[in-house]
């Protein structure tokens, strides 16, 4: 899979973001300069399919709190999700889908979907009355029975878009 470097990222940030060691993305990266990567800049992000490859996007409206699972463009499923509130919003931009926890447990319920953004993730909740909600520290809570059927279907390296 291909990151496309942004504004302000470096090398350790993005390898934190994708959860692959430092080591492992300069091996995956042979005459890359860890100190110098320029905004535009490949980066291969090893041990993750192309998203091209995967079948399923998901595609999160912030303002209408819904997910929504696609396959090859036609909508499957859209689910309500619960997303950041106020000093804690969801992030705005595309995502991959990096790896997953069954039973997490606490208030990330019964499945985490860690997200290509540190810190960041699609889970299920202890708490089912904030779905739908604007109470989240920045990540996307969908019910438990929910976010377990969404990981049946989507793949590690399922693009995410999150749109306002």
């Amino acid at each position: 899979m291909i990151h496309i470097v942004k504004p302000g990222e470096t090398l350790f940030a993005i390898s934190e973001d994708y959860r692959t060691s430092f080591s492992s993305l300069l091996a995956a990266n042979p005459g890359i300069d860890p100190n110098v990567i320029i905004v535009g800049q490949p980066i291969n992000i090893p041990g993750l399919p192309s998203p091209s490859t995967i079948p399923y996007t998901i595609h999160i409206s912030l303002s209408n709190r819904t997910l929504t699972l696609q396959e090859n463009g036609i909508i499957q499923k859209v689910y309500p999700i619960g997303v950041g509130r106020m000093l804690h919003e969801t992030p705005v931009g595309d995502f991959i889908i990096v790896n997953r926890a069954p039973n997490p447990g606490g208030p990330f319920g019964s499945m985490w979907l860690s997200l290509s953004k540190k810190s960041y993730g699609i889970h299920g909740t202890n708490d089912p009355a904030s779905i739908g909600q604007y109470v989240s520290l920045g990540c996307v809570r969908m019910h438990n029975h929910d976010v377990n059927e969404l990981a049946q279907f989507v793949p590690n390296g399922t693009a995410v878009y999150i749109r306002p």
